[in-house]
């Protein structure tokens, strides 16, 4: 049998800078993969802590308002008992009525967590598409009303401090550049 022997050439000076900037390139590639891996864990991060604080929020504050429902319709069945007791039944009847589903909002708003109330709201949003994209668009209308009401001015046009321009002459010059004689 006969012995094959490769011989291995020494790398030239154009074979060795070729493997050094692969091996640039590699290492370039695993720290970029790093950092992304490092941006997507802060960025899960992030978003876990906002999403954990308006629940908070949510929960916090819907437990408020469902207090204050609750009073509210507290407040109804008085107003249907005093009725009552002046011999007005009919109004004291609708007093009643109107106030069992004042009670029942106030006891979800309180009971509910936030969690149970964002999920509430996505599947009313899902069975309803309409009345969510009415109630948006009349949202969005009171917001915008607000905002004009509380503007520095109340939403009206800035005065000039010499009048309004309805008291400038309608005739007479042109431009400033004509002078009559």
């Amino acid at each position: 049998m006969t012995e094959m022997t490769t011989e291995r050439s020494a790398p030239t000076g154009a074979d060795s800078a070729e493997s050094a900037t692969e091996q640039a390139m590699q290492k370039v590639q695993e720290a970029t993969g790093q950092v992304q891996q490092q941006i997507g864990e802060k960025a899960q991060q992030v978003r876990g802590q906002a999403g954990t604080g308006i629940r908070q929020q949510l929960d916090s504050r819907s437990t408020q308002a469902g207090e204050q429902v609750s009073a509210t319709a507290d407040a109804i069945r008085r107003v249907g008992k005093q009725l009552g007791e002046e011999g007005q039944e009919a109004p004291a009847r609708y007093a009643a009525q109107a106030a069992q589903p004042v009670e029942r909002l106030g006891r979800y708003l309180t009971e509910a967590d936030g969690q149970r109330i964002i999920r509430d709201a996505e599947q009313f949003a899902r069975r309803r598409p309409m009345v969510t994209a009415i109630g948006g668009v009349a949202l969005g209308f009171v917001v915008a009303r607000f905002i004009k009401a509380s503007s520095v001015n109340g939403g009206q046009q800035p005065q000039s401090p010499y009048g309004s321009q309805a008291a400038l002459p309608s005739g007479g010059m042109a431009s400033g550049s004509e002078i009559s004689r």
